[in-house]
């Protein structure tokens, strides 16, 4: 069993830093991969369906980034002190 000493404090500063800054560029680029889902089907005329499947995939894209920006974040800014 490891003990407890061995686990780090919290850093709550970067941790909050860290979080705000996820939300601010994940609402941006999921709201970009939605917009730019919505507008490739309207010009090429896919309908509602292609449209959905599109914004999808580039939502899904979106998170992508997000989580690389995240584990980017975390290791310049460490989550935990030791």
């Amino acid at each position: 069993m490891a003990d407890d000493s061995s686990k780090g404090r919290v850093n709550w500063l970067n941790t909050v830093t860290v979080i705000s800054a996820a939300i601010l560029i994940g609402t941006e680029i999921v709201g970009a991969g939605l917009a730019t889902g919505w507008a490739i089907a309207g010009f090429f005329s896919l309908g509602d369906i292609g449209a959905y499947a599109l914004q999808g995939l580039f939502v899904l894209a979106a998170l992508a980034v997000v989580v690389s920006f995240v584990r980017a974040a975390a290791r310049v800014e460490p989550l935990v002190e030791r």
